[in-house]
């Protein structure tokens, strides 16, 4: 699942007006998983300078970064710093991860071969969903369709949250970009069925 989609998932399903927690925690959390990956890509686009094909066919796939991501995806390593933040009263930071387990609990359904190990450090196990949210050899198309579809239910109880114009403005400004990216495929994917 593309990372604006689990930010705007997460504070449609843990963002309330009548919490003192701003909605900003919940947005963290829904981003924090996929940040390594920004990281990571940044540093072989621009620093290492590597191509396309080799980043995302051979530098991801360097145990550390493989163990960055896994860390920052670990269901059991967010669940357990989500109680030990219940029980010293952290209710932001709490909050912030519970938001990481709903991006993880999302990201299940929409990963194939680019699957995470949820349970690490306990287990190695990756998830080989049969639908990718992005591959169309792996039901990319489907699993585009599932995306935007809950972006746009999600992103009506998110409206009303925000306050800002300018997050507001966002907020349509990815929904747009998400139905235009989602059509134009789409449409490709048919003249290329066709071809």
């Amino acid at each position: 699942m593309n990372t604006p989609s689990h930010a705007i998932i997460n504070m449609a399903i843990l963002g309330t007006r009548e919490s003192n927690i701003g909605l900003e925690t919940v947005f963290i959390g829904g981003i924090l998983p996929d940040i390594p990956i920004y990281i990571f890509y940044v540093w072989a686009k621009f620093i290492a300078r590597k191509p396309e094909k080799q980043i995302w066919r051979e530098a991801y796939y360097h145990p550390f970064w493989q163990n960055t991501v896994a860390i920052f995806h670990s269901l059991p390593l967010a669940a357990l710093a989500a109680i030990v933040s219940h029980y010293c009263g952290w209710q932001e930071i709490k909050l912030m991860f519970l938001s990481m387990i709903v991006h993880c609990l999302c990201d299940f359904p929409l990963h194939n071969h680019d699957a995470h190990r949820h349970f690490f450090p306990f287990s190695n196990y990756r998830f080989i969903s049969p639908i990718s949210y992005w591959d169309p050899r792996k039901n990319g198309a489907l699993g585009a369709f599932i995306e935007l579809t809950l972006v746009l239910i999600a992103t009506v109880p998110v409206f009303g949250l925000v306050e800002s114009w300018f997050a507001k403005g966002l907020l349509i400004a990815i929904n747009v970009a998400y139905a235009l990216g989602y059509l134009y495929l789409y449409r490709r994917g048919i003249t290329l069925r066709a071809l």
